[in-house]
């Protein structure tokens, strides 16, 4: 049978190791370090009706109905693929696979996939559209607080407004 040798030494990343407990508890302990951060996920079901305003700091699931405002501008909003909105959608990320009627707007990125639905505008710094999804509106992709393109902003302080040409005066004509 094969013996460690007592010179070899294991590495010495304790931070991926789980730590030791008694042999009676319920389950071993794993250092914090080592725990991948997890972020609160609430679903809403497909049975489950909502009219008015929706807001929260948790990343959300809809697979039900939605009528009203949806605000969750810190965190991701994944719309179901059974999912009914008819709201103004204002997220962090927006995952669409159901059905949505109002004007989306993420401050990082519209995802609409293939089974995906809007009517309405979409208002990201970035959107993707699947092949086979639907999408009928208006995409603006600007970043919120971006600076105009160069061009835009020299030509503007270059060439100042030239004033209107006066109109002219019509000349009296006299009958004699």
């Amino acid at each position: 049978m094969w013996k460690r040798d007592e010179g070899v030494r294991q590495p010495q990343n304790t931070a991926a190791t789980p730590a030791t407990t008694a042999p009676d508890s319920p389950a071993p302990r794993v250092d914090a370090s080592s725990k991948p951060i997890e972020r609160d996920k609430v679903n809403i079901g497909k049975s489950v009706v909502i009219k008015g305003e929706l807001s929260g700091s948790e990343d959300l699931t809809i697979e039900g109905q939605v009528e009203g405002k949806i605000e969750l501008r810190q965190n991701i909003l994944t719309i179901g693929p059974n999912a009914k909105i008819k709201a103004q959608v204002f997220a962090k990320a927006v995952v669409i696979q159901g059905e949505v009627h109002g004007n989306v707007t993420a401050s990082e990125k519209v995802d609409i996939r293939d089974a995906g639905s809007v009517d309405g505008d979409l208002s990201a710094p970035r959107v993707a559209i699947a092949d086979g999804a639907h999408f009928r509106g208006s995409i603006d992709m600007q970043r919120a607080g971006a600076p105009k393109p160069a061009g835009e902003t020299k030509a503007a302080e270059q060439k100042p407004a030239a004033p209107a040409p006066p109109a002219p005066t019509p000349t009296p004509v006299t009958t004699r």
